[in-house]
């Protein structure tokens, strides 16, 4: 007897956890918004000492461990540091070969300013050879565009912008 009523437990738990399952439209973990969702490679300040590895041209960083290194000015090379601690803060990075969106960052936050990307709300441009077009980057996050005029870039910087590690 207590056997069956066991069992007949069992089942009912069962058939209750599937209805509520199936029930649940959470997103929860999901990747919404547009771009990538990249791997968490960690959002740890170092201290002094060696720079950070530089990254492939073609493939730079959205996370990682870095030195918090400040961006002064944008439409030039950044280091991965400089890179990383921008995304870290919040700010939007596209990256380039050739034309810079600059359409897009006056649009979305004006003209560089080094206060603006200290605080997290800067699309920051950062002339990268090897990047192989534009490629925008936010903290954890990339979209690969087809060039400077490309709609999603805006998109893009308007989704992620002031969305450091959290």
């Amino acid at each position: 007897m207590a056997l069956a009523i066991a069992g007949l437990a069992a089942t009912l738990c069962a058939i209750l956890i599937t209805v509520l399952a199936s029930r649940d439209e959470s997103s929860v973990g999901a990747a919404d918004g547009p771009g990538v969702l990249e791997p968490d490679r960690g959002a740890r300040h170092v201290g002094a000492g060696p720079q950070t590895p530089a990254s492939p041209p073609d493939r730079p960083p959205t996370s990682g461990p870095h030195r918090p290194e400040p961006v002064e000015r944008d439409q030039t090379g950044l280091s991965d540091d400089q890179l990383l601690e921008a995304l870290h803060l919040g700010n939007v990075v596209i990256a380039y070969e050739g034309e810079a969106p600059v359409a897009v960052q006056e649009d979305v936050s004006g003209p560089f300013d080094p206060a603006l990307a200290a605080a997290g709300q800067a699309v920051i441009l950062a002339r990268r050879p090897g990047v192989g077009g534009v490629v925008a980057l936010a903290w954890r996050r990339r979209l690969e565009a087809s060039g400077p005029q490309d709609p999603r870039l805006r998109e893009f910087a308007e989704a992620y912008l002031a969305q450091g590690p959290g």
